[in-house]
C-alpha cells in the first residue's frame, strides 16, 4: 500500500509539472522575458470591440431648419453611418456612436448640465432619443452618451439650493454639502474657486465659475449621479463617455479611482457589458490607474505631436509599434477585458487633418490607429478630412464646425466660431461618397478592412523591429494563429525580406501604393499598410 501511495504521489507531481510546462508553452514568446509580468486571465466582453464615431450633436445634422444639429438629424443620416450591413460598401460601417452631451444646458456645448433627466429642447425629445436607441440596436450599433458628472451648471437646481443653504447657514439642509467648497483659510493651492457673495464660502470650479464641482464625499451626491446613469441604461443606452474623470477629487488620483471603481461596479450590476470610456487627459501613469475602473482614451496617440501623426509623417515606426504593444500589455493587466482607446483628435483639439502637409500623411495616420487593438474613435468629419482649429481667437467652437453634407442640410457652425471658410476643405459628403479617390472612400475601405480581421481589434500585439526606420509592424496572436501587420511610412516603395516571419501569403493592402509578396520578399508601396499570414 505504501509503495502504491508513493507512485500516486509521484504521478501527481509529474502531471502538475506537465501542466505548468504546457501553460508556459502557450504563453507567447515575447511575454516570457525574465522581467515581464503576465496579465491576469481575462474574459473580455467580445462585443465591445467596436469602431466608434463621435458626434458633436449641435454641429452634425439639422432636421428642423433652426441651424442646430439634433437627434432627428442623426436618425435621418443613419444610413451614412451604418446601413445595417457593414459589408455592403454603402455606408461608413461604424459600429458605435458617442454623442456629445444632449441634456438641458445653457451653453451650446452642453457640458454644463442644468437637468440630467431632460433632452435639451434644441436637440429634440426623449422620444427621439428612444427612437435613436432602437435604430442603433436594429443595426447592431452601440450608443453611448457623454456624461459630465464631476460638475453641473450653476443654474442646476442642486446648486441653487446649495447656495441658498450656505447663505442661510442651514447645515440641516440636504443640499448644504452638495458641492465642494472651502473657507478662505481652507482653500487648496492648484484648485480653482469662486466666492459666494456675502459669505466666506468658495465653491470649487476648475473649468469655469459657471461649472461648480460636486462633493463626492456626500453619499447623496454619489447616489444621485449613479441614478442618472441607471436611468439611461434602463432607457436602452449602451454606456457612457465620462468627462474629466480625474476631477472627482482634484489632485487625488487614488480617491478618484476608488470612486470610479465603485461607480462602474454598480453599473455592471445593471448591465454587465456596459460600454464606458473615461477622459483622463494626463500622462500614461495616471491614465493606467483609472484603467482599474474603465477603459480610457490614450491622449499620447492623438494630436499633431502624438505617436500616430509622428510616425505617419516619417518618424521612427518602431517607436510607434513598440508603444502600441507595450500599452496594450499594460492596460490588459489593469482590468479584465480592458482595451486601448485610440483616436487622432476630438472636440477639444484642433482637427488632425490640418497638421498634415499631404493627404497621404493623414491616410497613413488613419491606418496606424484604426489598424490597432481595442476600440478606436473617429471624430465626425475626420473621414472627409475636415479642418478646424482654435486660431487667434482661442475658441473651441472652431474645432466643432458644421458637418459638410453638400445638400440642403442647414446645420450651422456653433456660437463663437470664427474659422475662415477659405481654410476649410472644399469638398463635401455629396462630393466624396462614390469617388474612389476620396478621403471618405478611403476611410470606408479602412474600416471594412479592420472588421474583416477579428485579430486586429482582439489579438495580442508584439512589435516587430525590422531594422528600418520607416518600415515595421506587428505579429498579432489571435485564435491560435498569427497575423502580420506591416506599415511603410516612407514615401518610396520598399523591398523587404520577410522570410524570418514565416508569412506565406499577402492578404490585403491599403495605402498610397500597392504590395506584392513573392519568394518571401515583400514589395510595398510608399505610405501603405499590408496584412500577411
Amino acid at each position: 500500500m505504501k509503495s502504491k501511495k508513493v507512485w500516486i504521489t509521484v504521478l501527481c507531481i509529474v502531471m502538475a509539472v506537465a501542466l505548468v510546462l504546457a501553460a508556459v508553452v502557450m504563453v507567447p514568446r515575447w511575454l516570457q522575458k525574465k522581467n515581464d509580468v503576465l496579465p491576469p486571465m481575462a474574459d473580455p466582453i467580445d462585443d465591445n470591440y467596436r469602431t466608434f464615431y463621435q458626434i458633436f450633436v449641435g454641429s452634425f445634422s439639422d432636421s428642423n431648419g433652426d441651424g442646430i444639429g439634433d437627434l432627428r438629424g442623426i436618425i435621418n443620416r443613419f444610413d451614412y453611418l451604418n446601413d445595417g450591413n457593414i459589408n455592403s460598401g454603402k455606408s461608413l460601417g461604424v459600429q458605435g456612436i458617442w454623442l456629445s452631451p444632449i441634456f438641458t444646458s445653457p451653453s451650446y456645448h452642453k457640458y454644463d448640465v442644468k437637468d440630467y433627466y431632460t433632452v435639451d429642447w434644441r436637440f429634440g425629445t426623449e422620444e427621439d432619443l428612444k427612437e435613436l436607441v432602437d435604430l442603433c440596436h436594429q443595426r447592431n450599433v452601440k450608443l453611448i452618451l457623454d456624461l459630465a458628472i464631476n460638475h453641473t451648471a450653476k443654474s442646476h437646481d442642486w446648486f441653487v439650493k446649495f447656495e441658498q443653504a450656505r447663505k442661510a447657514g442651514n447645515t440641516t439642509n440636504p443640499y448644504y454639502d452638495y458641492y465642494s467648497c472651502a473657507t478662505t483659510a481652507e482653500k487648496v493651492n492648484g484648485v480653482v474657486y469662486q466666492k459666494i457673495a456675502g459669505i466666506d464660502c468658495w465653491y470649487e470650479c476648475n473649468f469655469s465659475g459657471d461649472m461648480p464641482e460636486l462633493n463626492f464625499d456626500n453619499p447623496n451626491v454619489r447616489q444621485a449621479t449613479l441614478d442618472i446613469a441607471k436611468y439611461y441604461l434602463n432607457l436602452g443606452v449602451d454606456g457612457f463617455r465620462f468627462d474629466a474623470i480625474k476631477y472627482i477629487y482634484m489632485g487625488n488620483t487614488e480617491r478618484s479611482v476608488d470612486f470610479w471603481e465603485w461607480y462602474m461596479n454598480e453599473l455592471r450590476k445593471i448591465k454587465p457589458d456596459v460600454y464606458c470610456v473615461g477622459e483622463c487627459w494626463s500622462g500614461e501613469t495616471e491614465v493606467l490607474d483609472y484603467y482599474k475602473a474603465m477603459n480610457c482614451f490614450d491622449f499620447s496617440m492623438s494630436q499633431a505631436e502624438g505617436f500616430a501623426a509622428a510616425a505617419a509623417k516619417g518618424g521612427n515606426i518602431y517607436k510607434f509599434t513598440s508603444r502600441v504593444a507595450s500599452y496594450q500589455n499594460k492596460v490588459t493587466y489593469k482590468h479584465t477585458g480592458a482595451m486601448p482607446q485610440f483616436f487622432l483628435s476630438n472636440h477639444d483639439m484642433d482637427r488632425i487633418a490640418g497638421s498634415f502637409v499631404t493627404e497621404n500623411y493623414a491616410r497613413m495616420a488613419a491606418n496606424l490607429y484604426l489598424l490597432a487593438p481595442g476600440s478606436p474613435v473617429i471624430y465626425y468629419g475626420e473621414e472627409l478630412g475636415m479642418r478646424g482649429s482654435r486660431g487667434g481667437e482661442n475658441t473651441d467652437a472652431n474645432r466643432r464646425l458644421a458637418m459638410l453634407w453638400g445638400d440642403d442640410d442647414g446645420v450651422c457652425n456653433p456660437i463663437g466660431s470664427t474659422y475662415p471658410a477659405s481654410n476649410q476643405i472644399q469638398t463635401t459628403v455629396a462630393d466624396q461618397v462614390g469617388d474612389e479617390g476620396s478621403m471618405y472612400e478611403y476611410y470606408r475601405r479602412l474600416i471594412a478592412l479592420r472588421h474583416k480581421y477579428e485579430a486586429i481589434a482582439r489579438g495580442i500585439y508584439r512589435a516587430v523591429d525590422c531594422g528600418e526606420k520607416r518600415f515595421g509592424g506587428f505579429a498579432i496572436e489571435y485564435g491560435g494563429e498569427t497575423l502580420y501587420l506591416f506599415h511603410n511610412t516612407d514615401t518610396d516603395e520598399l523591398t523587404i525580406d520577410v522570410s524570418e516571419f514565416g508569412a506565406t501569403s499577402l492578404c490585403d493592402s491599403i495605402g498610397a501604393g500597392g504590395a506584392e509578396l513573392k519568394d518571401k520578399t515583400l514589395t510595398i508601396g510608399g505610405q501603405t499598410s499590408v496584412i500577411l499570414k
